[in-house]
């Protein structure tokens, strides 16, 4: 580069943007009147860029109004150095602060190759922060790289310059909705600006470069111009342009056009800028452009100078086409609806096997889905094409979003068959989302691997109320459950592991393995480094601890007897409940009695439930109590020195996955733990990324295990305490077949006929089952909030009876009681549900927890006791009252209740049916879950472990070799 041109460069940089000053053609007052000519009219590009600026600032200040964090952005990626690029670059991100852009300059070295380029634009298409991307050319670099895949590596939903293919081929097709390229549209906007009539005008475009000629050309015919385009090779240019009306010139050839070539009074738009030689300039040179001005001006009725004409409208067309495409972003993010297509349902009579109703619905793609409703591609992980998760910064993002309405989902005590209420809660939001056209998201549970290969089979819904695929559903998914169960036993393997070296070491020699001399240097690491804080030790040098304090840091002197936590697996499996570990002679005889839970039994699964970020998660983990020391005091994850290693398991199992119902409308899967010995929901984030993604008219849909008494009340009492929201309605799911049972009907065995007295009308035995419907309806009100019933339609059922228990339900206080048919007619059987359920959210939201946290342990159990089941009282055991009084003491006595008990009864006796009163509650053993941050009270004996039946599923399932499919699966 030369020396002269440098200085240009620099002259180039800091051209006048006043209209008074030089090329604007506006008179200033010190000068004197010019002489009336017949010379052209100066089109300034410099003053109508400035009102171009003016313009977009507005434009950005009313984003801004709308969404105050919420600023364009624009990126400048720029390989090397060239001094000539600097210039450019510095003028761009001028003009974009001047407008309110955040322009950030994304310098690369020259060495940079071309697959470390194309990956650092790809993380720039996917930053929702960024709303244009350009490439400053040419690419400066030591390596070839290939600058039209570089350009085309731009997402053309952000290329701001207009160059991807994508954008190019738009315009070549005259659809002007993609962004257009900015010189070419800047010799547009000055024509137009000038007052000058561009439909039915004759055009001729002197240049066919991807970058000026060729869109030029392109955007002169789509405004309806006659369009000649002449290059190098074309014979008789002069005469062609004697001929054009409108004269447009980047050819690359210093004061090409002379006077003579250009029709008198026609429009010249002079896109070249050239160094010539001139001995009167100080410097040596000066710029000019294709045109020769001087010859130009006195021939032509508009003309455009250089520099100060079309220059400067590259850079605002440039800003236009950035704010464009701030102000698409914007308005995804504000959308209030959905752009969401469902997919059709054509349900068959008579009703088929859940799996082939799924199997004959072909999802749509999963990144199709997401976009549809409102989340970015960064936002999401691709597991094929049926499932994703969904990241956290989502909620990074929709942080000033307001969040839609929230539903629980819940039920009657149901029979061992299940009363549906993860087909109700589908059916409800096919309802909402494909037929209502409500933005609505189902949130649910991972069912384990237990149920399924055990006698439940799935949990995905069913009939035509479904979730699918409901094969990926119902096995691995995405690998959260087996995340849990690695993380789980990981923490079980180093507390057995640190009592046998324990057992078998003095207190100085465990210290110096715990705190090893790597290259003669040893230091704490920083999980290490808390457990000194806990223990009251302010020392950092691992040299400078005393006898006494070496024992205190290395020896947790865990109390076998005490030891709470379990290994897990995701399968039914009996022999598991209870065995010995530690008989290996290898563990010199330390062996001790334990038993496995299944794995959604983990408190890991709970914690991963109720985390609201991975910071908290951490803290939760480090928080899980896993024993007693000797002297009584708590022995946690961090004590053990496993808190970081357990969250690198769990990272990517605390983004929920994102899946899909039978007609298309979007289903948030995350976390299964237990309702019996845990609280039974999903996760806090997978709701709180649903309630944002809805908006403020949406709904978000989510179930709470088995009955009211058990699965609601956790809901509410633990889950929505630690999230603080508020929910708006329940669905109470019921069955003729329920409350036929609770009113003395025959026993309901699963694999065995049903007595007739399910399958025929009867008034009688329904009217002594209401109690238990008329608790559950009385349980609901009792959090304030409105209790929608939806009597789930089973083929026996009457009308007489559907009849009975809608004019119960509202004489219980119910807000509305619907007859729902989903199961066989899909979304379109659950209008009148979907219906209630949005008039019983528009009431003033009255929700309220049951019971302070200060109220001491065994109260808050009386209080869910006598409330949720009907209870008169509640008695601890000995050994619930050592524990009560050990958690106390221990600091836990502030945390919610999580009652595990029978789900077959509001009693704690399952074969006592109906809705008892007044009767003695026992809990037989008390502990306490810190990190999921409640305390268990066991109410009878409940079994952490399945079994498997004598005939098990496992008999039905098996594996197509042929076409790769599962069959009896369901």
């Amino acid at each position: 580069m030369s020396a002269q041109y440098q200085k240009y460069l620099k002259v180039l940089e800091k051209w006048p943007t006043d209209k008074t000053k030089i090329g604007s053609g506006v008179q200033r007052r010190d000068e004197p009147a010019r002489k009336m000519s017949n010379e052209a009219k100066i089109i300034s590009g410099t003053a109508v860029a400035k009102n171009i600026r003016e313009e977009l600032r507005g434009e950005v200040t009313s984003m801004t109004r709308l969404l105050p964090k919420f600023t364009p952005g624009l990126r400048i990626v720029q390989v090397g150095g060239r001094e000539d690029s600097n210039v450019y670059i510095r003028m761009k991100v001028k003009a974009a602060t001047e407008i309110g852009i955040e322009a950030v300059h994304v310098q690369l070295p020259r060495t940079i190759t071309e697959v470390e380029l194309l990956d650092k634009i790809n993380d720039l298409n996917d930053d929702p922060r960024v709303h244009g991307i350009i490439v400053q050319m040419p690419l400066d670099c030591d390596s070839p790289i290939d600058s039209h895949r570089i350009t085309d590596a731009v997402a053309p939903e952000k290329d701001v310059d207009g160059l991807h293919t994508v954008n190019e081929g738009r315009l070549a097709i005259g659809d002007l909705g993609g962004f257009l390229p900015c010189t070419p549209w800047g010799c547009i906007e000055l024509i137009r600006r000038a007052g000058v009539e561009i439909s039915g005008a004759r055009a001729v475009v002197l240049g066919r470069s991807k970058i000026v000629g060729t869109p030029a050309a392109e955007l002169l015919k789509w405004a309806h111009a006659t369009v000649t385009v002449c290059h190098s090779k074309t014979r008789n240019i002069e005469e062609i342009t004697r001929s054009a009306d409108i004269l447009v010139v980047g050819i690359g050839v210093a004061e090409m056009v002379k006077g003579s070539w250009i029709k008198p009074g026609a429009v010249v738009i002079d896109c070249g800028i050239n160094v010539k030689p001139d001995p009167s300039k100080a410097s040596g040179s000066r710029l000019v452009g294709d045109v020769d001005y001087e010859e130009a001006k006195k021939v032509a009725g508009h003309i455009t100078p250089v520099p100060g004409g079309v220059g400067p409208m590259t850079v605002a067309m440039l800003m236009k086409n950035t704010v464009r495409s701030a102000a698409r972003a914007l308005d995804r993010q504000m959308r209030t609806q959905w752009t969401l297509e469902p997919l059709p349902l054509k349900p068959l009579r008579p009703v088929p096997s859940d799996i082939v109703i799924a199997r004959g619905q072909k999802p749509k793609d999963i990144a199709l889905l997401a976009k549809e409703i409102g989340l970015e591609s960064r936002d999401v992980s691709l597991y094929g094409n049926k499932k994703a998760k969904i990241s956290l910064s989502v909620l990074d993002r929709l942080a000033d979003k307001e969040a839609g309405s929230y539903v629980v989902v819940a039920g009657i005590t149901p029979t061992p068959l299940g009363e549906g209420k993860s087909t109700s809660l589908m059916g409800l939001v096919q309802a909402l989302g494909a037929h209502k056209k409500r933005n609505v998201i189902a949130a649910l549970r991972q069912p384990s691997q237990g149920p399924t290969f055990g006698i439940k089979g799935g949990a995905a819904g069913g009939g035509y109320a479904q979730v699918i695929p409901m094969e990926e559903f119902n096995l691995h998914l995405t690998g959260d459950i087996h995340a849990v169960s690695a993380a789980n036993n990981l923490l079980a393997a180093q507390l057995d592991t640190r009592i046998f070296h324990e057992c078998t070491q003095k207190d100085k020699a465990l210290y110096e393995r715990l705190v090893p001399r790597i290259k003669g240097q040893r230091k704490f690491s920083p999980i290490q480094l808390r457990r000194l804080k806990r223990l009251g030790i302010e020392k950092t040098d691992p040299d400078a601890l005393t006898e006494e304090e070496y024992g205190a840091f290395a020896r947790l002197d865990i109390d076998p007897e005490t030891i709470m936590w379990e290994r897990v697996v995701d399968i039914n499996d009996r022999y598991l409940r209870s065995i010995t570990v530690g008989q290996s002679p290898t563990e010199k005889g330390i062996s001790r009695e334990t038993r496995f839970s299944i794995a959604v039994a983990s408190e890991i699964m709970a914690v991963l439930a109720l985390s609201r970020c991975l910071k908290d998660m951490k803290h939760r983990l480090a928080d899980m109590v896993v024993a007693f020391d000797r002297s009584g005091k708590p022995v946690t994850a961090d004590d053990l020195g496993v808190t970081g290693a357990l969250a690198v398991l769990l990272k990517d199992a605390l983004e929920p996955n994102l899946m899909q119902s039978l007609e298309g409308t979007p289903v948030l899967v995350h976390a299964g733990p237990f309702a019996n010995i845990a609280h039974g929901c999903n996760s806090i984030i997978a709701d709180e990324i649903g309630l944002k993604l809805v908006g403020k008219d949406g709904f978000v849909c989510t179930e709470a295990g088995f009955g009211s008494d058990i699965g609601m009340e956790k809901f509410c009492n633990i889950k929505c305490r630690t999230s603080g929201r508020k929910p708006n309605a329940v669905v109470l799911v019921t069955t003729v077949r329920a409350i036929k049972m609770h009113g003395g009907g025959a026993p309901v065995t699963p694999g065995a006929p049903l007595n007739k007295q399910y399958t025929e009308e009867n008034l009688e035995l329904l009217e002594k089952g209401l109690p238990n419907l008329l608790q559950h309806i009385a349980n609901g009100q009792a959090f304030g909030m409105p209790v929608v019933v939806c009597i789930n339609v089973h083929v026996t059922d009457t009308q007489a009876e559907h009849e009975l228990l809608k004019s119960a339900a509202l004489k219980a206080g119910a807000f509305a009681a619907v007859v729902s048919t989903h199961w066989s007619d899909g979304g379109a059987g659950a209008v009148e549900l979907a219906d209630a359920v949005i008039k019983a959210c528009e009431k003033g939201n009255n929700f309220k927890l049951l019971y302070d946290l200060e109220l001491p342990l065994l109260d808050k159990m009386t209080k869910i006791a006598t409330t949720m089941y009907g209870a008169g009282r509640v008695v601890l055991s000995a050994n619930a009252q050592e524990k009560v009084k050990r958690l106390t003491e221990a600091g836990f006595g502030n945390l919610p209740i999580c009652m595990s008990k029978t789900s077959g009864s509001l009693s704690g006796d399952a074969k006592i049916k109906g809705a008892p009163k007044g009767f003695t509650l026992d809990v037989e053993d008390v502990y306490v879950s810190a990190g999921a941050g409640f305390v268990v009270a066991m109410c009878g004996e409940i079994t952490k472990m399945p079994g498997l039946s004598t005939r098990p599923a496992i008999y039905d399932i098996d594996l197509n070799t042929e076409t790769g499919q599962i069959e009896g699966l369901f």
